[in-house]
């Protein structure tokens, strides 16, 4: 079952932000939160790697900063375990998975409280293997004319759980993988902060894996229409 707040929070949403590679996911939720467009604070950044450019960047903002080796770990469950007890000793509201390369087990009581950006449009272009520059060349190999970002609650499978945001650009002929790439990251940098927005203000309800945005679109409730 999906927890979900049922109204805004009164305090700054606490944050764990999950990284395994350069952190610019990261950035982009520090500069937001100093330009006050999130009412956010990042109590925690976890990176699964202590080589990935994310962790100095990390320390550079002056950020709570933990490594936690997957490599270190015999199996996903002592991993998720081990992380997930850092996010309670900080009493995080949210864990923001941005760029995390690894498998987590999210447990019952932060099901609904971890989200992840993915630079596809889920269902397409997902799933195991495709992260990172491998999305946007399997992007362009196939030829499409729009692609996108995709925000979700996360759950025990790569690149799946309820949708909350999707923002989409458009695929031109000319395009290197490189290019298609700088057009997802810019929509990535909008459709993240809106989501975590979303959440803070407690509009956001899963209604039979779906997610409904309250005061979005139809005027019906959610249970009118379930």
């Amino acid at each position: 079952m999906y927890h979900l707040p049922e109204t805004p929070f009164s305090h700054p949403l606490r944050l764990a932000v999950l990284i395994s590679g350069g952190g610019t996911t990261l950035d982009n939720f520090v500069a937001r939160i100093a330009a006050r467009t999130l009412p956010a604070e990042i109590v925690l950044v976890i990176a699964s790697r202590s080589d990935c450019g994310g962790v100095d960047k990390a320390r550079r903002h002056g950020l709570d900063t933990r490594v936690v080796s997957r490599q270190a770990h015999t199996s996903t469950a002592t991993f998720s375990d081990e992380i997930f007890a850092l996010c309670r000793e900080a009493r995080v509201d949210l864990v923001l998975l941005g760029g995390f390369l690894c498998l987590l087990q999210i447990p019952d009581d932060y099901l609904g409280r971890v989200m992840n950006i993915h630079p596809a449009l889920i269902p397409a272009f997902c799933g195991a293997g495709y992260f990172g520059e491998k999305v946007h060349r399997a992007v362009h190999a196939r030829g499409v004319k729009v692609t996108g970002c995709t925000v979700h609650f996360a759950d025990n499978q790569y690149d799946h759980g309820p949708v909350i945001v999707q923002r989409t650009v458009p695929v031109y002929g000319a395009d290197s993988p490189a290019d298609i790439a700088h057009r997802v990251f810019e929509e990535e940098c909008q459709a993240y902060p809106e989501a975590v927005n979303l959440y803070a203000s407690a509009r956001l309800r899963i209604i039979d894996g779906r997610v409904w945005i309250e005061g979005e679109g139809s005027t019906r409730s959610p249970t009118e229409t379930a």
